[in-house]
């Protein structure tokens, strides 16, 4: 009796993988945190590879390298179902270096980055402008999750530890700058005179605004009327929907 021959092509075998699993591609899409455009391309071999084959292998219960390259058997190593059902596995995304001259994947955008800068001649003012060259990349999966729209996400440099240490000094943070009406104890970047600011905002009667930083040991509450807003150039460049930091190698304590 012949066996049925393994499927040649990662189409083949993430097709076979989904009928197995009856899943639609939307709903393979959503559970491997990738759009449904790239499941499409896939399944249709318009798209040879994916950097988000784990995911997707991961979300089918299949072997990632079966997937990839039909090696092996499709079905996970026994340990790995004996995991209850309901339980959620959990997922560390690998980390892959890239530079300005690597291909976006299919699930990925680039986001321009903004940062503090000296203004020229400007006798040590600052502004908050788009450092030229400088992006950060992001799933479309993330900003999905967060209800943000690509066209109008940025992402900025903050310093200081007024916010510490829910978001600490040198954090990345994603910014929508389609989301700029106040929902009182939300967290909003604001240009504050050429100044990067990021703080809790309230809403005050009369049209007014009050900064509150997380680190309120150190930082009072900051209260602006109308007058003093247009005063003090205050405007809110949009709603904080994410931050990372890098941590920086502390030098080895010498012992006495």
């Amino acid at each position: 009796m012949n066996s049925t021959p393994s499927p040649s092509t990662l189409a083949e075998r993430l097709k076979q993988a989904m009928a197995a699993r009856n899943l639609k591609q939307e709903t393979l899409a959503e559970a491997a945190g990738v759009s449904q455009n790239t499941i499409h391309k896939l399944t249709s071999g318009k798209a040879q590879s994916t950097r988000k084959l784990i995911e997707i292998a991961a979300a089918l219960g299949v072997s990632p390298i079966w997937l990839g390259t039909g090696e092996g058997a499709p079905a996970l190593a026994p340990d790995a179902s004996k995991a209850p059902a309901d339980a959620s596995p959990l997922r560390l995304e690998p980390l892959l270096p890239w530079d300005s001259s690597t291909p976006l994947d299919e699930d990925e955008v680039e986001l321009p980055l903004y940062k503090e800068v000296e203004m020229a001649a400007g006798a040590g003012r600052t502004a908050v402008r788009q450092i030229e060259g400088r992006k950060l990349r992001f799933s479309y999966a993330t900003l999905r999750a967060a209800g943000v729209d690509p066209a109008a996400a940025i992402c900025a440099q903050l310093t200081g530890n007024s916010m510490e240490p829910l978001i600490m000094d040198g954090s990345t943070i994603g910014i929508d700058t389609a989301t700029t009406h106040i929902t009182d104890g939300e967290i909003y970047a604001l240009e504050h005179d050429g100044m990067l600011r990021v703080k809790f905002l309230y809403r005050l009667p009369g049209g007014g605004i009050r900064l509150r930083s997380f680190n309120r040991d150190e930082y009072q509450d900051e209260e602006y009327g109308p007058e003093e807003i247009h005063a003090n150039q205050i405007s809110i460049i949009g709603w904080v929907f994410w931050w990372s930091t890098v941590r920086h190698r502390r030098a080895p304590t010498l012992v006495r």
